[in-house]
């Protein structure tokens, strides 16, 4: 039976579950307060250059899950793209992920994996068996002199908090290679949409039965007028903020113009506390394929985020445990509503996962309502 849905939010999620709710024959209404789609992949060509920008950071797609990359791949010519990240340690160039070339050079040695390996076990704290924080994570695994090289001081920019304050699963994300393997990820399937991420929102949504409003908040929409609605948005902006508000960073750029070829590589990560800025994003780097004479990059700067700003990255952090299971316990009291995505979920989700998650809430919401 066909319903009446609002969506909020038309990110990838929103996007996701848009489309396959109006495939399945509902009609579906997206609310998005800003006044383009995309949600933080969100990508547009610079004016001045014709530079594809990524103007919430760069977003380089991967995952291993073969079903989410087919799914994406029919709306998009994916390019396949290794992100190669550098790292400017007190005035040297390393590569990232901490790799073999990393370790030989970080250490002025010229070993092999084997050695490497039981050089660098030597210097890790081996009395600590059960790491809680990011700090310990990092001593146990890579030692004092890497850990506070390579992530101390752009943890402590990144987050706004000391290492011994951010849980272990935040680093357990970094691989750490004996090879010299450079690739940022592991994943299968990695790569850049040749057209961009919003040509690929926009086909999503470019389905009958589905109305985008933009420049629009859904505070001030009917809910009564909807069977269902899947809250993208911020979980704690659902509820009006009555239990406080949950930690995000937020992120400000600044924009270098310039000719020819600014860093030589796309992305560039500033170790140093002293350093403001936590990396330099070169975009015509992310897109190899494209030729362009001059160039734009973004400084990127992370900060607290304030009740204007656009959040990035919740901080999930122990002692807001408590304020998120009140928001938990309201989200249960809710009919009709599901709660969906990064903010709708305040969780750390990469792209991959997601769409996989849009996917598997848009099939069960069409399954229990056919």
């Amino acid at each position: 039976m066909e319903k009446s849905l609002a969506i909020v939010g038309a990110g990838l999620s929103g996007a996701v579950i848009a489309n396959q709710l109006a495939q399945a024959g509902h009609q579906v209404s997206v609310f998005e307060s800003r006044s383009h789609i995309g949600g933080n992949c969100y990508t547009e060509r610079d004016k001045d250059t014709g530079i594809m920008l990524h103007r919430y950071g760069p977003h380089i797609f991967h995952t291993n899950n073969q079903q989410t990359w087919d799914f994406i791949n029919r709306f998009a010519e994916f390019v396949p793209f290794t992100n190669r990240v550098k790292a400017i340690v007190n005035n040297k160039v390393f590569s990232l992920p901490i790799n073999l070339l990393t370790i030989n050079q970080f250490f002025g040695k010229t070993m092999g994996p084997n050695a490497a390996q039981q050089y660098l076990l030597s210097k890790t704290d081996n009395s600590i068996t059960n790491p809680i924080s990011f700090e310990e994570q990092a001593l146990r695994f890579v030692g004092k002199e890497l850990y506070e090289s390579f992530f101390k001081g752009y943890t402590i920019k990144q987050w706004g908090l000391h290492p011994r304050d951010l849980p272990a699963s935040i680093l357990k994300r970094i691989p750490i290679r004996f090879n010299y393997d450079d690739n940022y990820y592991n994943d299968r399937y990695q790569g850049l949409p040749r057209n961009g991420y919003t040509d690929i929102v926009e086909r999503m949504l470019d389905v009958p039965g589905i109305t985008v409003y933009l420049n629009t908040s859904f505070a001030s929409v009917d809910k009564s007028d909807y069977h269902h609605v899947f809250q993208s948005g911020p979980i704690d902006a659902w509820f009006n903020y009555c239990c406080g508000r949950l930690a995000y960073r937020t992120l400000d750029f600044e924009i270098i113009r310039s000719t020819g070829d600014y860093q030589g590589n796309a992305v560039i990560n500033y170790c140093d506390q002293v350093i403001p800025y936590t990396r330099i994003t070169e975009h015509k780097h992310l897109a190899p394929w494209e030729h362009h004479e001059h160039t734009v990059c973004y400084k990127e700067y992370s900060r607290a985020c304030g009740d204007r700003d656009i959040p990035y990255y919740p901080l999930r952090l122990s002692n807001d445990s408590l304020q998120f299971q009140n928001y938990l316990d309201l989200c249960r009291q809710e009919t009709n509503v599901t709660f969906v995505g990064r903010l709708g979920t305040y969780r750390y989700l990469d792209m991959d996962v997601t769409i996989t998650e849009a996917l598997a809430i848009a099939d069960n919401y069409i399954k229990t309502h056919s």
